[in-house]
């Protein structure tokens, strides 16, 4: 007998491959509050406002066919976030502003003994992000994480962003396993309902203002950081 999803779940059986979602994460965006608030005349408090329209056009490009760097439609958001608030931001002071920022952030405190405690249990790790792979592999260097990870996958392949079905089935054919052997670690709702979507596994983190989305499936771990989630899976047999 084939055992389902549900099986595996109720049955904590492990995921053969752990995926992480990277920015916010893994990453704490926190200091990204005085770079990207220094452009837009001193209002830190645009960042969240900004990190969202970046998500939502990244949306509209996928769903009008086209392609578009990650960065370059964070550095369009900057654009337009700033000129709602008055503010003129050129296109290569935009990419420049968000290049940098993204490309220095640190990890929130407790990820590198989390993922040092996963990959001791045997795990695989793969870090999937919407963002270039030049660019994560700038964000691991500059962050001290590439060691921690058996594979670095960025999106760019499939020509959409997650949390299109399609980037979720290259992810698992990529690795080799079937979508219900595969397990995103994500803090971001949309990013956790898509991957529930396409048939993987999944677990919520609940950093600072992040909330699942209510109409997508219940994840079956759902912790304030990695350390908690990473507690509960090495108990996974």
């Amino acid at each position: 007998m084939i055992e389902t999803r549900e099986d595996k779940i109720s049955k904590n059986i492990r995921p053969k491959v752990l995926f992480f979602d990277v920015n916010e994460t893994l990453l704490d965006l926190t200091i990204m509050k005085k770079e990207v608030g220094e452009v837009l005349g001193g209002r830190e408090d645009l960042l969240p406002l900004w990190f969202t329209t970046m998500l939502q056009y990244s949306l509209v490009v996928s769903a009008g066919g086209q392609y578009k760097p990650f960065g370059h439609i964070g550095a369009a958001a900057l654009q337009m976030v700033a000129a709602n608030n008055d503010i003129v931001i050129t296109e290569s002071e935009a990419r420049k502003t968000i290049a940098e920022a993204m490309g220095n952030l640190p990890p929130h405190t407790e990820v590198k003994e989390a993922l040092l405690q996963l990959k001791k249990a045997g795990y695989k790790l793969v870090a999937f992000t919407n963002s270039s792979k030049e660019g994560l592999t700038k964000q691991f260097k500059s962050a001290g994480l590439t060691e921690y990870f058996d594979e670095m996958l960025s999106v760019e392949p499939t020509g959409k962003f997650k949390p299109f079905t399609d980037t979720y089935g290259w992810g698992a054919k990529k690795m080799g396993v079937e979508l219900d052997e595969c397990m995103l670690i994500a803090a971001h709702g949309w990013d956790v309902a898509g991957a529930l979507w396409a048939g993987w596994r999944a677990a919520f983190i609940s950093r600072p203002g992040k909330q699942p989305f209510p109409l997508s499936t219940e994840t079956e771990i759902s912790e304030s950081n990695l350390q908690r989630v990473a507690d509960i899976l090495v108990a996974y047999t």
